[in-house]
């Protein structure tokens, strides 16, 4: 019968694996991930089955600790891509959940089955393969989405599912296993059943995170929109003047050449053009960018801006969608910002070019004085929404996507952000990355 109990043993061992391995985020591809994971874990298994098999169980749940649980973490926390409290919580709870369903199956076979193990084996040969279905169904995606979108709160739940994880060790194992302290079972099966319980407002915390992240995501997003819209609604407004201003240029130019004045025709014609370029504002030949570039410069017009922008790129394929929505997070915080400095104080500058194989962006605009910003990590944004902070989070997910980074600092009073976006990310071919080149990009 003792090899029904090495076997769930072997079983238990293999799922915890399993299901760590469906919540946690490996900084390796799958295929490399899963090949160390067996190279490491399973001797390990085998070794732990083996003291079990030795020792007895006794022994061996007292030792699990620093002959299991401990290298596990370690080799794990090399394997992760977190470093800090998600990567610890994720291992608190996997380990936690499984040495649950140990311990529950261990006291149903005692009390139930005899200590014959065949009710420990049946019990876990159907509750980790349950258990794992349901953190797939229903945690992986969420719990990933928090991962990647949650920073707070993660070191301090980490650390309650650490002592959880230690109090529920030591109440099973020591002085001695349990079953030979029936006095302390009722506390120990209140324990039992206030861990689920735990972890379900644990879980439903970090959810209520993860909405309110979400929200602000859609916040983000419908403020671009807005834009985008008032962009559009703008130029069209400015395309209306055109038409019917050109309407009495054109009556002008008439009235000049049937007197035959030539020159001064000319001479109408070129003033015509100052006024259309100094109105619409010509910044590339890319209609996309210039009519983004366009409606923002018109914004710091407004606010008596001292600016330069200088935008270096063709009519070749760019991601627009992208490039407009850095550009106009960008430029958007610029303007919030230097509305709230004086107006001698108000100076941006806007480049975009090629450098080699990357496009360059580079937005830099007055700041308020003492404000500081680290290259590591973005700036937060107060509650009323002012100053950097809102457009930054949409602009590194559009870098991200373009395979690019980004990085926003402060130096000598102004606030810089550089994105450099690869162009292999966009362009099709080396040729044509070469012809840019040659054209002086």
């Amino acid at each position: 019968m003792t090899m029904l109990r090495d076997l769930s043993v072997l079983w238990s061992l293999s799922h915890i694996l399993i299901l760590f391995m469906l919540l946690y985020r490996s900084r390796y591809p799958k295929k490399k991930t899963i090949i160390l994971t067996a190279a490491f874990m399973g001797p390990l298994a085998l070794l732990n089955v083996m003291g079990l098999v030795k020792y007895g169980m006794e022994c061996m749940g007292q030792a699990f600790l620093l002959t299991c649980t401990l290298p596990s973490l370690l080799f794990f926390w090399f394997m992760s891509q977190d470093k800090k409290g998600p990567f610890f919580f994720t291992f608190c709870l996997a380990d936690t959940v499984s040495y649950w369903i140990m311990v529950l199956t261990n006291l149903a076979d005692f009390y139930f089955g005899g200590e014959r193990y065949l009710l420990m084996f049946i019990g876990r040969l159907v509750l980790f393969p349950l258990v794992e279905w349901a953190a797939y169904r229903y945690l992986r995606k969420p719990y990933r989405e928090l991962q990647e979108s949650v920073t707070k709160s993660w070191g301090l739940f980490a650390v309650m599912t650490a002592i959880y994880y230690l109090l529920f060790a030591v109440m099973a194992n020591f002085p001695v296993l349990i079953t030979k302290r029936p006095q302390e079972l009722p506390a120990f099966l209140l324990i039992m059943t206030l861990m689920p319980m735990t972890y379900a407002t644990i879980l439903v915390s970090m959810y209520h995170q993860l909405l309110l992240f979400r929200r602000k995501q859609s916040e983000r997003m419908l403020r671009e929109q807005k834009n985008t819209l008032e962009m559009r609604l703008e130029n069209q407004q400015y395309i209306r003047k055109m038409k019917h201003d050109l309407k009495s240029y054109t009556a002008t130019l008439s009235g000049l050449l049937a007197a035959g004045e030539i020159d001064g025709a000319k001479d109408y014609l070129q003033d015509m053009e100052q006024e259309m370029d100094s109105g619409w504002g010509q910044f590339c030949q890319n209609p996309y960018i210039n009519a983004t570039v366009a409606y923002y410069d018109r914004k710091l017009e407004e606010l008596r801006v001292k600016r330069r922008i200088d935008i270096r790129t063709g009519e070749e394929t760019l991601p627009h969608m992208e490039v407009c929505r850095i550009l106009a997070n960008g430029m958007e915080n610029a303007c919030d910002e230097l509305g709230a400095l004086e107006q001698g104080n108000r100076e941006m500058s806007v480049h975009m070019q090629y450098n080699r194989e990357h496009l360059l962006i580079r937005i830099r605009n007055r700041c308020q004085e003492g404000r500081y910003v680290d290259q590591r990590k973005l700036p937060e944004t107060d509650k009323e929404g002012q100053g950097h902070g809102y457009g930054l989070h949409s602009i590194k997910e559009d870098v991200e996507r373009l395979s690019g980074d980004m990085v926003c600092y402060t130096e000598n009073g102004c606030f810089v952000l550089d994105v450099m976006i690869p162009c292999r990310s966009f362009m099709p071919s080396h040729r044509e990355r070469s012809a840019f080149r040659a054209d002086g990009f």
